[in-house]
């Protein structure tokens, strides 16, 4: 039960091509956005689709695959954990919260077509 506490799994669509930092210590991490969408029917019965963005980060390895499999629209699935930071920019300290992928399942193909 202990994999449960702090476990996020989703499935979406890159919404732009993933931003790749090599870093001083050798380490590698990519960071991209996620859109997951959501459909539902309104009071008058039309189909809605609600999309949510969400912040994702990987490292190392997980960070090398989304570099090389991956692109702006491509489908994939991820599990990861919620990572709550802040920092501070002119003066004013900002709150930010992510998802840091650590598996990765390829969906569809690179370009995102099916």
């Amino acid at each position: 039960m202990s994999t449960l506490r702090n476990h996020v799994q989703l499935i979406g669509n890159l919404g732009e091509a993933p931003q790749i930092t090599n870093l001083d210590s050798g380490k590698k991490v990519v960071r991209f956005s996620l859109a997951t969408n959501e459909f539902y029917k309104n009071a008058n019965g039309e189909k809605v689709q609600k999309t949510e963005w969400h912040t994702i980060v990987a490292w190392n390895k997980t960070a090398e695959i989304i570099e090389k499999y991956t692109g702006k629209g491509k489908e994939i699935g991820l599990s990861g954990k919620l990572k709550s930071r802040s920092y501070e920019k002119d003066g004013i300290t900002r709150y930010v919260t992510e998802i840091e992928a650590s598996e990765i399942l390829l969906l569809g193909t690179k370009n995102g077509n099916q």
